[in-house]
């Protein structure tokens, strides 16, 4: 596995001489993928990933949480070329297809998880965890304790399903005597995961518009809308909580998407435009980022990610040193 990306390397005599390197090669190993959690955000990570792979790099490690994990696990299976495989099955999907109504005697969820577990037997991925190209981690939730499971070895289709059987809308998963849900109920970016894992740095695959401040707004009226507002703030301040604890200790690279109108979690009729604008993008900032040490890398929203020519990335933001 080697991290070069195919960008060339500042000289080592010049006016470029001396600084720090410029993309991903200025990234320490080992250097983890982090790929949150985010229902259709998926898309957008297989654009990030084309973006990664046409400047050939490779991950040291992946940690994923719910959909993530899917798409981290894929490209551990196949380093360098994973995101073809991951556009065609983002740009085919249909939300019937990955959530069916199911009636389950448990009644434990919604929708059966016949849908993901069709998905994962078309992926071409080995049955345990242990024989993929990459290190991998999924990162699923104890719902009896509430503690992170971190499911780094064993069965595979059981890792993927649990980390990404959101409460109440898909079935939970017994594992090794535990009782799991989404991770993204503790960890919808799991960059501590990252972390613990002995990563040096880490490139998070992506947080979408959570990884942003909500716009000011008066508060809403309705329970629906009340319910769903206090939701993504205890989001947003888990994100941020997490992604500047880990950026004091080593780079934390968020890629921007470029995206700035998100569809429902289940509308995959957007795969494409997600995938091409988060492509886009994700070349511009990787070409222009600079790592200087441990730090918050990342612009301050979407509409500092969607214009601009190739040239203009040089501006990455860092935040929190």
């Amino acid at each position: 596995m080697t991290g070069d990306e195919g960008t060339r390397s500042p000289a080592s005599s010049g006016p470029d001489a001396g600084r720090e390197p410029v993309g991903l090669r200025g990234l320490p190993r080992p250097v983890a993928a982090v790929v949150g959690a985010g229902g259709v955000l998926g898309a957008a990570q297989v654009g990030i990933g084309y973006a990664l792979e046409q400047r050939g790099f490779v991950p040291d490690l992946i940690i994923g949480t719910s959909v993530g994990a899917f798409n981290g696990a894929i490209a551990a299976a196949h380093p360098g070329e994973a995101a073809p495989w991951l556009d065609l099955v983002w740009t085919r999907a249909r939300r019937r297809e990955v959530f069916p109504f199911g009636y389950l005697s448990s009644r434990a969820s919604v929708f059966a998880d016949r849908g993901l577990r069709r998905l994962i037997a078309q992926a071409a991925l080995p049955s345990r965890i242990e024989e993929l190209e990459i290190p991998f981690a999924a990162v699923a939730m104890d719902l009896a304790t509430g503690a992170q499971a971190l499911l780094d070895h064993g069965d595979l289709e059981s890792a993927l399903l649990a980390s990404a059987a959101i409460p109440g809308i898909l079935p939970p998963v017994d594992r090794e005597g535990r009782t799991l849900v989404d991770g993204g109920v503790i960890a919808f970016v799991p960059v501590r995961a990252a972390l613990q894992a002995g990563a040096a740095s880490v490139v998070v695959l992506s947080t979408g518009q959570k990884s942003w401040s909500p716009l000011p707004a008066d508060p809403p009226r309705r329970a629906g809308a009340v319910a769903a507002r206090a939701g993504l703030l205890l989001l947003e301040h888990q994100i941020e909580r997490d992604l500047r604890e880990v950026s004091e200790r080593i780079p934390t690279v968020v890629v921007p998407t470029g995206i700035e109108t998100w569809p429902a979690p289940w509308d995959f009729g957007h795969s494409r435009r997600l995938i091409s604008t988060a492509s886009l993008t994700a070349g511009r900032f990787f070409d222009g980022l600079r790592i200087s040490g441990p730090g918050l890398y990342r612009v301050d929203g979407p509409a500092a990610t969607s214009a601009g020519p190739a040239g203009a990335w040089t501006d990455v933001r860092e935040v929190g040193r």
